[in-house]
């Protein structure tokens, strides 16, 4: 009777171990990682995605661009966020990684509320963020030593901020932040300081600037008038699998391009009349060159 009972207990046991490997199996995990820029669009379509595919669990971390590429490459995450192309990146093999563009965001400098400048030439910014200007008095403002936060090396915003802007020159040496809010909260907290962060963390605590007359909104990112941009790149090791690549398609759906993408401040791939290469050459779509 006892080894009837130990028999039946031994099976159940392997039948429970057996349904839980089989669970196992049946969920998936995909592990994001990289860009704070592009962190709240892949938050906020990774926990819609999962209520319609409860099976699939997403994780979305920030990190940075470089974190990101560096962590795709290494087979430790799922996908890679990154605001530069992987080729641009030192020390990434990006033949190895697959590109899927799936958005476009902005770039905008931000200055604390009680900076009197509205607007900056863009040599103006230039002189800012190479150390030659120094006090808003330089540029229409009142007498305010200029504080300049950077974003960390590695960046992807920083690295299309400085090729847009600095071109060659380099850049001063000051503060570094690692995220996007954490620039926005320090900007806001800082007389004088005037710093970049995507569209999308631009609020009421901080004033976006002007740059000749243009103001940093979408309509002008799509044709090139606001010319401080990049594209979000969600990086893959080699072909994505099939839960990785439906939730890509399902940011990349026409669906998600119009409303989720355009809610939270980015720019859609689908809108844009231009196109930039990794060298940041700028190409006209309807010229198509």
């Amino acid at each position: 009777m006892m080894k009837r009972v130990a028999g039946l207990a031994f099976a159940l046991l392997v039948g429970l171990i057996g349904l839980a490997g089989c669970g196992a199996k049946n969920n998936q995990s995909i592990t994001v990682v990289g860009s704070t820029a592009l962190q709240p669009l892949v938050e906020r379509a990774g926990s819609s995605f999962q209520m319609a595919n409860p099976k699939i669990n997403i994780t979305v971390q920030g990190g940075g661009s470089g974190t990101g590429l560096s962590q795709v490459q290494a087979g430790a995450v799922t996908i890679g966020n990154s605001d530069v192309f992987a080729e641009n990146q030192t020390g990434i093999k990006s033949y190895a990684l697959v590109d899927h563009k799936v958005a476009v965001v902005g770039i905008t400098p931000i200055v604390n509320k009680k900076v009197s400048v509205q607007n900056l030439s863009m040599q103006q910014l230039t002189q800012i963020f190479s150390g030659k200007v120094t006090n808003w008095r330089q540029v229409g403002g009142k007498n305010q030593k200029i504080t300049v936060i950077n974003r960390a090396q590695g960046s992807g915003i920083r690295s299309a901020f400085e090729t847009s802007v600095l071109g060659n020159k380099k850049a001063v040496r000051s503060q570094e932040q690692d995220s996007n809010g954490t620039v926005q909260k320090i900007v806001a907290a800082t007389p004088g300081a005037i710093s970049y962060t995507s569209f999308s963390y631009v609020n009421d605590q901080v004033r976006a600037l002007n740059l000749n007359h243009v103001a940093p909104k979408a309509k002008n990112v799509i044709d090139n008038r606001w010319s401080i941009w990049s594209y979000e790149h969600m990086y893959t090791k080699g072909k994505p699998n099939r839960p990785t690549q439906q939730f890509l398609d399902y940011i990349q759906s026409p669906k998600n391009q119009k409303e989720l993408i355009t809610n939270l401040g980015y720019i859609s791939t689908h809108d844009m009349k231009v196109t930039r290469d990794r060298h940041g050459k700028v190409h006209d779509l309807k010229k198509g060159a």
